[in-house]
């Protein structure tokens, strides 16, 4: 992984980044990562969250923060606030959804009797289309092996799993933050993802973003991946020096 010291100097179109463990400091937004994201749109660029926070979150989000719009559980949709209005886009496959809160009752009972101390993420209630079971936010933290116990228990309901600094996260379908950011600049930017992918970036901090460090030419990650270094095929081209949002600092002063 590169230091941001041999980061080009360029203009950027689009920010994404990820919000747990990569703007938040022991789970808050400190005012220098606040001021950060006004920075970035200040200087005339996009910035989307990209996050596996559920769609009672993305919704307050839109509507508040410097940004352009939101991506929320792990690819499931996007939020954007067009004036007044919110516009929401889905990108789910419906058909999936039809019988998704049986199999996840089916998912929790396998893996409170497997996995103790888990819980169900206290957001939710709030989402929409996945699952969330918190390791490291209200219980735990839970070890390794526990992790990846409640990882194999989605998967052996036929889900998709993905973990967090936090949570890990299991929906049905095939969407991702990296296909829902492909959307996104179809959709919202006017072109393809290939076709701007020298003027876009991502940061993040957790084994769930590894498709975004995989997809994107301009990858970054603050300096708490390297507790996953080792869980990781795809790392992120850069990483910054310092952790969490004071990483994210970081980022945007190396970027404008």
């Amino acid at each position: 992984m590169k230091d941001l010291k041999e980061l080009p100097q360029k203009k950027w179109s689009c920010v994404f980044t990820d919000i747990d463990g990569t703007l938040t400091d022991e789970g808050r937004i400190g005012p220098k990562t606040y001021e950060a994201l006004w920075r970035l749109s200040d200087a005339g660029v996009h910035v989307v969250p990209v996050t596996g926070r559920p769609a009672g979150w993305c919704e307050m989000i839109a509507r508040t923060w410097p940004v352009h719009s939101v991506i929320g559980e792990n690819g499931a949709f996007y939020f954007s606030l067009q004036g007044s209005s919110m516009n929401r886009t889905f990108l789910v496959d419906p058909n999936l959804q039809k019988s998704k809160d049986e199999k996840f009752e089916a998912i929790k009972e396998d893996v409170f009797e497997k996995v103790p101390g888990a819980a169900v993420a206290s957001d939710q209630f709030t989402r929409m289309f996945d699952l969330a079971i918190d390791f490291a936010e209200d219980v735990g933290p839970l070890s390794d092996s526990d992790i990846q116990q409640i990882v194999e228990c989605f998967r052996a309901h036929g889900a998709t799993a993905k973990v967090s600094n936090i949570h890990v996260n299991g929906w049905y379908g095939s969407h991702d933050k990296l296909s829902a950011c492909k959307a996104f600049c179809e959709a919202e930017l006017g072109a393809s993802f290939d076709s701007l992918v020298d003027d876009i970036a991502f940061i993040g901090d957790s084994p769930n973003d590894e498709p975004m460090f995989a997809g994107f030419k301009y990858s970054f990650a603050v300096a708490n991946i390297t507790e996953f270094r080792d869980q990781l095929t795809h790392l992120p081209e850069y990483v910054t020096p310092s952790k969490e949002g004071a990483g994210f600092v970081e980022l945007v002063e190396a970027l404008i």
